[in-house]
C-alpha cells in the first residue's frame, strides 16, 4: 500500500509478480542508448521557502531566511540565459509555502499576488518574454494550482522521489507519497508533458525504488503524458550525512529503469551527480538540463559539467549528443516535429488531446530571435 495514494485518489495497482522481476533486472537486460540528449537552461530559483523540511535537502531556506526572486531579477536571468543560446527557463521551488513564512507571503501580497503559484504565472511570462520556454517545477500542486501555470509551461514536473514512507522526509510537515502520485495525475489529466523520477539513498528499500517505478510506468500508460524519469542519486552536503549510493547500486537501478519503463519515455541521471561515464551501458538516454550561465540550485556542492565534458561522454558511448527542448519532439503537432523523428507519438498528437497550448505553440512558430533558437535546436536533430 503506497502511503496517502488512496486518500489522494490515487488508484495504482502495483503487481507483487513485476516487482519481483524487476528486482531480477541488471545491466546485461538492456541495451546501451543510441543517443544522447540534453537542454540548454538557466536555472530560475523562484524561491527558497518550502513546507518541508526533508534532512537531505539544502534548497530549502527556514522562515525568516528564505528568498523570492523579483520579476527584474528573473527577467534579468532569462536574458542572460537567452544571449547564451538557451532554451529552458528552469523554475526551482520549495514546496508551496505554508503558513510559517509570514514574510514571503507579505511579500506576495505588497506585489498583488494571491498565492506563489500565481506569481509563477507571473515569472513564466517573463521568460516568455525574454526567448525561453517555461519548465516549471512547483512540487505538490492540486490540480487547480497546477492549471493556473500549465498553459504558460512547455512541460512541468515534480519528482516522484519514493513511494516509500522514509524518515528523511520526517519534519513538521511530512512529505507524502500519495500527493505527489496526486500531482502527477494532475499533470495526466490537464494534457501537461511531464518529468517526474527518483531519488536514491534517501531510506528506501530495493522493493520501494522498483514500486516507485512501476507507479510511473502506470500513471503513464494511464495518461501518457511522462516525457522522462529521472534516476537521482542523493548526495553528501551540508545536511545530509547519510551516504552516497555507490556504483553499483546505480547501476543496477539504472537498468531497473530503462527495463520498467517504455521505450518512448527517456531516463535522465544528472551528470553533476552521478558517475555517468559508468552508467552508460545502462540504458540512459538522457543527461537532463545543463546550464552554461547559473549554478544547480538544488545540488549547489556539484558543479554542472561543461559542454565538452558532456560532448566526451558521447563519444566515449559511440553515440551522438543532441540538444532538446524542454518538451520531447513526440509532443509537437507535426508541423513543428523534426521528420526524422521517428519515434511514437504522443497520444493524441495529431489528434483530440492538444499538448502544446497557444502561447507554447506561438512561442515556437514565432518570426523572432527566440522562435529561430528553437527551431534550430529542432532542426540540428533532423540531420
Amino acid at each position: 500500500m503506497i502511503p496517502g495514494a488512496a486518500e489522494y485518489g490515487v488508484e495504482l495497482s502495483i503487481d507483487d509478480a513485476e516487482v519481483e522481476r524487476l528486482l531480477e533486472v541488471g545491466s546485461e537486460d538492456v541495451s546501451p542508448a543510441p543517443e544522447l540528449t540534453f537542454a540548454r537552461n538557466v536555472f530560475v530559483p523562484l524561491t527558497t521557502a518550502c513546507r518541508y523540511t526533508c534532512t537531505y535537502c539544502t534548497y530549502f531556506d527556514p522562515p525568516g531566511q528564505a528568498s523570492i526572486l523579483s520579476l527584474e531579477e528573473v527577467r534579468e536571468i532569462c536574458r542572460h540565459g537567452a544571449d547564451a543560446g538557451c532554451t529552458e527557463a528552469l523554475f526551482t521551488f520549495g514546496d508551496d509555502p505554508d503558513d510559517r513564512y509570514t514574510e514571503i507571503h507579505a511579500q506576495l501580497e505588497a506585489w498583488g499576488y494571491d498565492s506563489i503559484h500565481d506569481y509563477l504565472r507571473a515569472a513564466c511570462e517573463v521568460a516568455l518574454e525574454e526567448g525561453l520556454l517555461p519548465h516549471a517545477n512547483p512540487g505538490d500542486q492540486t490540480r487547480e494550482e497546477m492549471a493556473t501555470v500549465a498553459d504558460l509551461n512547455a512541460s512541468m514536473g515534480t519528482m516522484l522521489e519514493t513511494t516509500a514512507d522514509v524518515a528523511a522526509h520526517a519534519g513538521p510537515r511530512t512529505k507524502v507519497p500519495g500527493q505527489r502520485l496526486r500531482t502527477i495525475q494532475n499533470a495526466g489529466e490537464l494534457d501537461v508533458a511531464f518529468t517526474t523520477g527518483i531519488l536514491v539513498g534517501i531510506g528506501e528499500t530495493w522493493e520501494d525504488r522498483a514500486e516507485s517505478l512501476l507507479a510511473i510506468r502506470e500513471l503513464h500508460e494511464r495518461y501518457d503524458h511522462i516525457q522522462e524519469v529521472i534516476v537521482q542519486p542523493v548526495r553528501e552536503n551540508e545536511r545530509w550525512r547519510g551516504g552516497t549510493p555507490d556504483r553499483e547500486t546505480l547501476r543496477r537501478v539504472t537498468a531497473m529503469a530503462r527495463y520498467a519503463l517504455p521505450e518512448e519515455v527517456s531516463v535522465q541521471v544528472p551528470p553533476n551527480l552521478a558517475p555517468v561515464r559508468e552508467l552508460l551501458d545502462c540504458g540512459i538516454d538522457d543527461l537532463g538540463g545543463v546550464s552554461p550561465v547559473t549554478d544547480d540550485h538544488v545540488n549547489p556542492d556539484y558543479a554542472w559539467p561543461a559542454l565538452d565534458e558532456l560532448e566526451l561522454i558521447a563519444e566515449l558511448a559511440g553515440v551522438p549528443l543532441l540538444e532538446r527542448l524542454p518538451i520531447y519532439e513526440r509532443y509537437l503537432p507535426a508541423a513543428l516535429r523534426p521528420e526524422r523523428f521517428d519515434g511514437v507519438l504522443a497520444d493524441g498528437a495529431e489528434g483530440d488531446r492538444e499538448w502544446l497550448s497557444p502561447p507554447i505553440r506561438e512561442a515556437l512558430a514565432a518570426d523572432d530571435a527566440a522562435g529561430e533558437r528553437y527551431r534550430a535546436v529542432l532542426e540540428e536533430r533532423e540531420r
